[in-house]
């Protein structure tokens, strides 16, 4: 009689309206205290301006009920009602990058200018931050496969006004071999002007990825006699013997970031500065 007293009390009297709110969501299981069923909701409509739910058993037999008083979730006298739809998600106004997000523009073809990266990490990581400003732009980003060979690539690319080159170059520092191999190429005369090289300081692009990004307080420090990567792969303790290896731990880090402020700003300065060169009008 105590769960009959409680659904007669919910459907009339006014204090029972204080009872909490419950929505009809798919999966609730809910006990009608007047017939004593017992299911879970497979469907909610409207009927009759009145929004029913069907309630399925552990026989999988089905009945329906109006939303309202007289229900029980978990023993609680609750009122079932109607499932709040699920608001539309904002369009995201900014581009992972930071930059305004442009509507409703298509992908420009291609220019022959041109952004190279030093290896196929290095161009998905930009494509996954500035890949949307890039189209925007029509900037192709392209991995070198490493910078030793870089003046002859240059040359062999033949820059100009209407062709220029941005070349992204991982450790660039003072009296390392990559700032002797920059330093060769600015002397020669197909680097001049139409061409701009910056450089980040870490040993690899990995770096750039803010440790706290990753949730760890630096990145792991090896040793010049293990091979950078697989050490790093090591010290995280994830699978690290194979090239398979490496590729898939690196995305598992690329996985991790969502925008621009997930890199350093070392990082984050030098791809903007080659992105304003390759973009600026021509003079």
């Amino acid at each position: 009689m105590q769960a009959n007293n409680w659904g007669y009390q919910d459907i009339s009297a006014p204090k029972a309206r204080t009872l909490r709110q419950v929505p009809a969501a798919r999966g609730l299981v809910v006990e009608d205290v007047q017939s004593g069923w017992v299911g879970a909701v497979v469907r909610i409509e409207k009927s009759g301006g009145m929004h029913i739910m069907e309630l399925a058993d552990r026989r999988e037999k089905v009945r329906a009920f109006p939303l309202g008083f007289g229900f029980l979730v978990d023993g609680e006298p609750v009122e079932i009602v109607a499932p709040v739809a699920a608001a539309a998600p904002q369009k995201a106004t900014r581009t992972a990058s930071g930059s305004v997000r442009v509507e409703g523009l298509r992908a420009q073809v291609a220019k022959a200018s041109r952004i190279w990266v030093e290896g196929k990490h290095d161009a998905e990581l930009v494509e996954k931050v500035w890949g949307d400003d890039l189209r925007v732009e029509g900037i192709v980003v392209e991995p070198l496969r490493g910078v030793d060979d870089l003046t002859a690539a240059v040359k062999a690319f033949g820059p100009g006004p209407d062709r220029r080159l941005g070349v992204l170059v991982d450790h660039l520092v003072p009296h390392s071999k990559e700032s002797r191999i920059v330093a060769d190429l600015m002397k020669s005369p197909a680097a001049k002007k139409n061409v701009l090289v910056v450089g980040h300081p870490y040993v690899d692009v990995w770096q750039a990825i803010k440790p706290a990004t990753l949730g760890i307080p630096a990145w792991p420090v090896i040793p010049r006699t293990v091979e950078w990567k697989l050490g790093i792969l090591q010290a995280f303790g994830w699978p690290h013997s194979t090239a398979e290896d490496i590729g898939l731990g690196w995305q598992r880090l690329l996985s991790r970031v969502n925008s621009y402020s997930d890199l350093e700003p070392s990082l984050l300065g030098r791809v903007e500065e080659v992105i304003d060169f390759l973009t600026a009008p021509v003079s």
